[in-house]
């Protein structure tokens, strides 16, 4: 898999004709059948290109390239005297829109934070609307070597870039070395997504009473682990089960964050195959830095993302390179749904044009992790009652693959991981008992739910208002106001104006009503609300 689809010096590009460009493009693009659309795109930026490049200026031009990890495809990456530039196209758009401004912005801001190779970088974001109006820019770098944006149609590309490379350049450096980077957080993006947790524990963040103590125990007991693994350059592999709302994944944030030893360049990663979990977790902890560390919502939403992401990306990013991860512990969110093999070696053959891979998910997530030539630590997270979809491989077929391929790793799993509830009717006993190197650990199961609690005051204080028992929604509504903010206003206008205000950069917002609100109902069918 190569993270981009299309590579050249400017000479080789100039010198090829268009049809083969496009049909390099074409070939290496994942989807077998490209929209018309996409390849008429792909045709103007050819041709727009052609011409912008069509003089002294050398350099590297790519397609379609891929940020490591973080999935997003820039359309041009040009590489002159030393600095980045990114190119975001909006063929036939007459207009520089402020979404598609910020969108080459954070393509450029995902470089400089997640991608090694460009740390020390000048990198500097275009925006090429083709049809919209002249403008005049100023080419001004921020402290990071990020460039603010520079606005060009078709026409006037090749004047911009010409005057841009004429006035800046910087040390030159390896075009396939960058290209072939690897994906790494820089320390101070891990160190800020830690000062998140800093002189905090689940303790400060749960409530205090036999749950808290249960995480802190669990989150100790892996700790430890941890901390053997390295001692005696050993593989580790810790399952982690729980009643439901026990808090799995406070526990696995939590590990994340107390794991990470920066002065040794050890890091941790938190995996979920749960997007919209992913995006709820970035967006807490963004929204609770932005408010304490004086940063902005943006700024802080990229550091979160150095610690927790996608588990498909963490995989995909294992097909492109032999190195092992960034990280030494990763923490993978309901690991009994990871992909069986067949479910897994479809998706490979079908969206990623590799035909004979033959691992499950399991199996090849320990193999990445294997990579580490001293340590690394494994730890899944295991809901527990959930039936188990097609292509889900279970717990089985984690202990098969550490049963048939990596038996020197030392397995650590609670003595409730034989209940049904985790094994999904099938008998572990026998297969867990044939591997070499199994500890059982109690502790590694998160018995007390906690769950409940804020949703609790919530209800209740939504419950005694409408029973008009002032008193005791007063008393709620002040607990309540320790976690989140709550108004109340009948008027709808007055409520949008407050939220308008409130939102910050590219915060989203909207309102959501009660499908049994029937005043409301009007403003459904103007756009204006969701129901839920």
């Amino acid at each position: 898999m190569s993270r981009y689809l299309y590579k050249e010096s400017f000479k080789e590009f100039l010198n090829e004709s268009d049809e083969a460009i496009l049909g390099k493009i074409v070939e290496n693009s994942e989807n077998s059948s490209e929209t018309i659309q996409q390849i008429n795109t792909w045709k103007a930026e050819i041709n727009v290109l052609k011409e912008a490049l069509n003089g002294d200026i050398e350099g590297n031009v790519s397609f379609e390239y891929t940020i490591p990890r973080i999935g997003h495809r820039v359309d041009n990456v040009l590489i002159i005297n030393g600095i980045i530039y990114l190119l975001e196209f909006k063929v036939g758009e007459r207009e520089y829109k402020k979404y598609e401004i910020d969108q080459v912005v954070d393509y450029a801001l995902d470089l400089k934070n997640f991608h090694k190779e460009s740390y020390t970088k000048k990198i500097i974001p275009i925006l090429v609307a083709t049809r919209a109006e002249n403008i005049e820019n100023k080419l001004e770098f921020s402290d990071d070597g990020i460039a603010n944006p520079i606005l060009c149609n078709a026409i006037n590309l090749g004047e911009n870039l010409k005057r841009i490379a004429n006035s800046v350049s910087d040390v030159d450096f390896d075009y396939n070395t960058w290209y072939e980077s690897l994906y790494a957080p820089t320390p101070t993006i891990i160190e800020a997504a830690q000062y998140m947790y800093r002189n905090k524990s689940v303790k400060d963040i749960s409530r205090n009473d036999a749950g808290t103590y249960n995480l802190t125990e669990t989150t100790q007991i892996v700790k430890e682990i941890i901390e053997n693994s390295k001692k005696k350059s050993e593989k580790s592999i810790c399952f982690i089960t729980g009643v439901p709302g026990a808090g799995k994944t406070l526990a696995g944030l939590n590990i994340a964050n107390e794991t990470q030893n920066f002065e040794e360049d050890e890091h941790a990663v938190f995996l979920s195959g749960n997007f919209p979990l992913v995006e709820v977790l970035q967006e807490a902890l963004a929204r609770d830095a932005s408010e304490h560390m004086g940063i902005s919502k943006s700024e802080a939403l990229r550091k979160t993302k150095s610690y927790i992401q996608i588990i498909h990306h963490f995989r995909d990013e294992a097909v492109n390179t032999n190195n092992p991860p960034h990280e030494k512990v990763a923490i993978f969110d309901e690991a009994q749904r990871s992909w069986n093999k067949e479910q897994l070696s479809n998706f490979m053959s079908r969206k990623k044009g590799i035909p004979d891979f033959d691992m499950s998910e399991p199996e090849f997530l320990i193999e990445y992790m294997d990579r580490h030539t001293d340590w690394a630590t494994i730890i899944c997270l295991i809901g527990g009652g959930q039936e188990i979809n097609t292509g889900e491989a279970g717990l089985e077929e984690w202990f098969n693959t550490l049963h048939d391929k990596y038996s020197n790793w030392h397995v650590y799993v609670s003595n409730k991981i034989y209940d049904r509830e985790y094994t999904n009717g099938k008998s572990l006993e026998e297969l867990l008992s044939k591997l070499p190197n199994l500890n059982i650990k109690d502790k590694l199961h998160l018995a007390v739910s906690t769950r409940s609690f804020r949703s609790e005051k919530e209800s209740d204080f939504v419950k005694d208002l409408l029973d008009l028992k002032i008193d005791e929604a007063k008393n709620n509504l002040s607990e309540l106001k320790k976690v989140y903010p709550v108004y109340m206003t009948r008027d709808l206008n007055k409520a949008k104006m407050w939220i308008r205000k409130k939102a910050r950069g590219t915060e989203r917002y909207g309102l959501v009503a009660s499908s049994g609100a029937k005043r409301l109902r009007k403003y459904r069918s103007m756009g204006r609300l969701r129901y839920r």
